[in-house]
């Protein structure tokens, strides 16, 4: 009989976040999100800022990746994140001020590169934000 789980580790460079089974995993690729089930077909692909929910037999963990690489086989999924954050651990405050540091360093970017790392900082707090805004709702 095939497994109904897939096991799920996502780490980043501060550590791991989390290691378990899961029914099913919803990653921000780069192209689209991703639904992961168990017995998925072989994938390598670039994830992009965004939520990565893993749901359990006893519920759903949402966590905050800032980019990184996916690998997933057949019976396991690999997150290696830039930057990982439990979204119950997310910082509203620090995430507003990053984006507000960003949008200043794009008005006064002088070359290509700076506009770019601006760019990808910006996306980075909205991203943030907006799962923020997406936990607020559920709550409430």
């Amino acid at each position: 009989m095939a497994s109904k789980t897939i096991h799920v580790d996502i780490v980043s460079a501060e550590g791991e976040i989390f290691a378990g089974e899961a029914e099913m995993v919803f990653v921000p690729a780069t192209e689209g999100e991703l639904g992961i089930t168990p017995r998925h077909a072989p994938l390598l692909t670039l994830i992009k800022a965004g939520e990565v929910r893993v749901k359990t037999a006893t519920g759903e963990q949402s966590v905050f990746v800032g980019g990184g690489a996916l690998e997933i086989q057949p019976s396991k999924v690999t997150i290696l994140a830039d930057t990982a954050v439990r979204a119950h651990d997310l910082d509203e405050a620090a995430a507003l001020a990053a984006k507000q540091r960003a949008e200043e360093a794009l008005a006064g970017a002088g070359d290509k590169m700076d506009q770019a790392r601006a760019l990808a900082e910006l996306a980075m707090a909205a991203a943030q934000l907006k799962l923020l805004e997406k936990i607020r709702k559920t709550r409430g």
